[in-house]
C-alpha cells in the first residue's frame, strides 16, 4: 500500500493523505511550505483560492467544474495506419 494518496475530489481540490514527515510541498523558488502537523490538505484546483496552494472552498463558490474521471492509456499494440504512397 502507497503510503501517499491523492484523490481527485469532484469538482474539488487534490486532497492529499500522507504520514507526517513524508511528504515536502514546495514552491516555484523551491522553498518548503510547512506541514507541521498536518496528515492531510487539499490542493486547490479551480485557481480561485485566496490561500493557494492550499483550498479555501471557492471552488464551491464559483461553480467549478472539472473532469474526475481516470483516462485510460490508449493500447500501444494497436497497428497505426500505414502512409499511402506520395501522402
Amino acid at each position: 500500500m502507497a503510503q501517499v494518496k491523492i484523490t481527485v475530489r469532484r469538482n474539488g481540490p487534490f486532497r492529499v493523505e500522507a504520514p507526517e514527515g513524508t511528504i515536502e510541498l514546495v514552491d516555484a523558488e523551491g522553498n518548503p511550505y510547512d506541514l507541521t502537523g498536518k496528515t492531510a490538505f487539499s490542493l486547490c484546483r479551480c485557481g480561485g483560492s485566496v490561500n493557494k496552494p492550499f483550498c479555501d472552498g471557492t471552488h464551491s463558490k464559483i461553480g467549478f467544474q472539472a473532469a474526475e474521471a481516470a483516462v485510460q492509456k490508449a493500447d500501444e499494440t494497436v497497428p497505426q495506419e500505414e502512409p499511402k504512397p506520395g501522402a
